[in-house]
């Protein structure tokens, strides 16, 4: 089969390679759109991966091609989402079903082969099934759109109250949509590109409702457009001065929500930290998403509202790629050449 592989830092070529075999309590999927993370790029370019040589990418769908000898034929031909993290089963939190948090898991496209592929095994566990009108690029969405639905759960914001978002990639956009849904109407974005802005207009935010950080000072604008602090303040950015945005931005006895991934090391002045305690803030951690099997797990919950029509996430993917110029998606990325929310690639 075709495939990407990442043999070393910065080594990434599109190549034959092996197709995999089919476990017994596995299925090959055949991929049909998989989504370029925003953490796939460091992975490819800067920090390296766990071993190699990976097959990277954990966003994908497609259709079930060979299914192991324990696991129901019925999955053959089903058009599928994967759920990429591999749970240990046996620690604490696998029992308890709560996998996300599990202690020793694996992780389809960064512990072991993913979807930048023309097939993948995965854990028949793993899969859900998608209705006759969810397309694979929204299947493929699902990921990240769990891991929006997670942090908007976790926190309980409630439709009366006042949320910001700073970072407004893939997560942070679609963590407005989903907050648009559930009813939130005072929502605040910061972002840095006007780019970001037109995303947001298209998804119902008013123009007086988004920061462009980079033209006018975020600070002082939340302090006109929202002076007694946000009730939510779900930082997507991952950096000590968006943290401490949140922090200063949040109202007292508030929810700062912690979900982008950390651009560098976090560091507070003594009147942030203070912050914190005389507002008596919740600083809450969010990551991945829940996949249990049942219709109240985030993968479900994403799924209905896809099925339902009642979010249509496919308007955050700005670029679309065949498969043999996926790299030219990756590398965009890298450079920053273009302004991007969703990469995707269509097989």
């Amino acid at each position: 089969m075709k495939a990407y592989l990442l043999r070393k830092i910065g080594d990434f070529t599109y190549t034959d390679t092996v197709k995999p075999a089919c476990g017994g309590n596995e299925v090959i999927v055949k991929v049909k759109a998989a989504g370029i993370c925003g953490s796939d790029i460091p992975r490819i370019y800067e920090t390296g991966a766990y071993s190699y040589p990976l097959i990277p990418g954990h966003e994908f769908s497609g259709i079930v091609s060979e299914t192991g000898v324990n696991v129901e034929k019925s999955w053959l031909g089903k058009r599928v989402g994967v759920f990429p993290l591999l749970p240990c089963g046996e620690c604490e939190f696998c029992r308890n079903g709560r996998y996300e948090l599990c202690r020793s898991y694996g992780y389809l496209g960064s512990r072991t082969a993913g979807g930048f592929a023309e097939y993948v095994s995965v854990p028949a566990w793993n899969l859900i099934e998608l209705p006759e009108n969810v397309s694979f690029e929204q299947a493929a969405m699902l990921e990240p759109m769990a891991v929006a639905m997670h942090v908007m759960r976790s926190t309980k914001v409630m439709r009366e109250q006042t949320a910001a978002i700073c970072g407004l990639g893939t997560i942070g956009q679609l963590l407005c949509l989903l907050l648009r849904e559930k009813g939130v109407e005072r929502i605040y974005l910061i972002g840095n590109k006007e780019f970001q802005k037109n995303i947001a207009a298209g998804l119902g935010t008013d123009e007086r409702c988004f920061c462009n950080s980079r033209m006018e000072n975020a600070d002082d604008w939340l302090d006109g457009a929202v002076s007694s602090g946000a009730d939510v303040f779900f930082d997507c950015a991952g950096t000590a001065e968006s943290v401490g945005l949140a922090i200063r931005h949040t109202a007292p006895d508030g929810t700062v929500a912690l979900v982008g991934n950390p651009a560098s090391d976090m560091n507070f002045d003594r009147q942030t930290y203070w912050k914190i305690l005389r507002n008596q803030l919740t600083v809450k951690g969010t990551w991945n998403s829940t996949f249990t099997h049942e219709d109240t797990d985030d993968w479900h919950a994403c799924l209905a509202l896809l099925k339902e029509k009642r979010v249509m996430p496919e308007g955050l993917i700005s670029h679309r790629f065949p498969f043999n110029r996926l790299a030219e998606g990756t590398e965009m990325m890298r450079d920053k050449r273009e302004d991007h929310i969703k990469v995707m690639t269509v097989l």
